[in-house]
């Protein structure tokens, strides 16, 4: 009997053998069934925005079937089908919105309670304290050091 080889696109089992799979892979009904499939998780917005951009089926409007079904290049949905998609992508827009908003108040404040804490760190703040001082001798050291700037301090002292 040999290995079978199950297609779960298809829901089909056939002899597992190098022809066999590549002759099914290859097919017009596997890449139809795997279309298919990938079209159910699709995003509502994507959903949308391309069938706005298909003209109606108009078999399907005057019978209410179509002979190339989900194949059709034409829209089948209804108005009612088109509102409600747009509500449920306005509503997932909304909520994303405001889950983004909720997100970044979160961040900044995460990010200035981090901040707050580093900052008030006893190593931070004694790091802080040395550099201001050291600065401060530069400073100093410079001052008197320089004759321009030693006559200029005392002649600003003297008037």
């Amino acid at each position: 009997m040999g290995k079978r080889y199950y297609c779960d696109y298809c829901d089909r089992s056939f002899q597992d053998n190098m022809h066999n799979r590549k002759k099914h892979l290859n097919g017009v009904q596997h890449h139809r069934a795997k279309k298919a499939w990938f079209d159910n998780f699709k995003d509502p917005k994507a959903i949308l925005i391309d069938e706005q951009a298909k003209k109606m089926c108009r078999k399907f409007l005057q019978k209410g079937i179509c002979d190339f079904g989900p194949n059709c290049r034409f829209s089948h949905m209804s108005e009612e089908d088109f509102l409600s998609l747009k509500r449920q992508v306005e509503v997932e827009n909304s909520q994303r919105h405001f889950e983004d908003k909720i997100l970044s108040d979160r961040r900044i404040d995460d990010w200035l309670s981090k901040r707050e804490r580093r900052l008030n760190a006893p190593v931070v703040k004694e790091t802080l304290r040395l550099r201001w001082k050291n600065t401060l001798k530069k400073v100093t050291y410079l001052l008197s050091s320089s004759p321009f700037l030693t006559f200029r301090r005392h002649s600003c002292l003297l008037l």
